[in-house]
């Protein structure tokens, strides 16, 4: 299953009343890992940038200006997107935008059962308490340190670590290994010499009892055709 983590920044709130974008970023997962491809632009917006905007993500008029504007990379961006689940944090936002700016050139929206809001997953799974991407981030121990402003590749990032943990939790640990006299742990024991550790040196004492055992009989000598019959315990001969 692939899946396209992205987030956007914009030059303000309102996509219907000609606010722009003017930054994508986009992060490809495919069966919940990823891949290590990614999507990422700034576009000129064709209006000037609100210092409130700037304030938030930084990108100024001056480094816009010889950026493209949307027309010109929206087929390469619909193009990766192709139709993938796409992954968003307040995801009503960031569609909101990317469909107003394919409306203005007559391309097809992006459809809500394509989108997965990790705002709401969010929601249901910490009810009652702060889930924005800062928030989460600290909760799941995904490290922030690069993060000084908005930025849309770089939320993108940060967003994908905290899905995969609200999905269930990432497993770094888990280990698929054919070979185990090749593989090895991370403390330098093999995975059949590590199962050898939990094995019991004298097995535990059977807790059936005489009752059980005969109850038992009695039940398996009323079925016929049986296949595991042949393999039944003989009872031990007194010597």
């Amino acid at each position: 299953m692939r899946e396209i983590v992205f987030d956007t920044e914009t030059t303000g709130l309102e996509p219907l009343k000609g606010d722009r974008l003017v930054e994508i970023g986009c992060v490809e997962l495919y069966n919940h890992l990823p891949t290590g491809r990614h999507f990422h632009v700034y576009m000129n917006p064709e209006r000037s940038m609100p210092v409130e905007a700037f304030r938030v993500h930084g990108l100024s008029d001056e480094f816009l200006a010889d950026k493209p504007v949307f027309a010109a990379v929206a087929g390469d961006f619909a193009d990766f997107i192709g139709d993938a689940k796409l992954i968003a944090h307040n995801a009503s936002f960031d569609i909101g935008f990317i469909n107003a700016e394919f409306a203005r050139l007559g391309m097809a929206p992006v459809g809500p059962e394509r989108v997965v809001d990790t705002l709401m997953l969010a929601r249901k799974k910490h009810p009652n308490a702060q889930n924005s991407l800062d928030a989460l981030c600290a909760r799941y121990g995904v490290d922030t340190s690069k993060r000084t402003l908005h930025g849309g590749l770089l939320d993108a990032q940060l967003l994908a670590e905290v899905y995969l943990e609200l999905i269930g939790g990432r497993q770094p640990d888990l280990i698929l290994v054919p070979d185990d006299t090749a593989a090895q742990l991370a403390d330098g024991t093999t995975p059949a010499a590590a199962r050898a550790i939990h094995v019991r040196p004298v097995p535990l004492p059977s807790r059936l009892t005489d009752e059980d055992r005969a109850a038992h009989a009695a039940l398996v000598g009323k079925l016929s055709g049986a296949i595991w019959l042949g393999y039944a315990e003989k009872p031990a001969e007194a010597g």
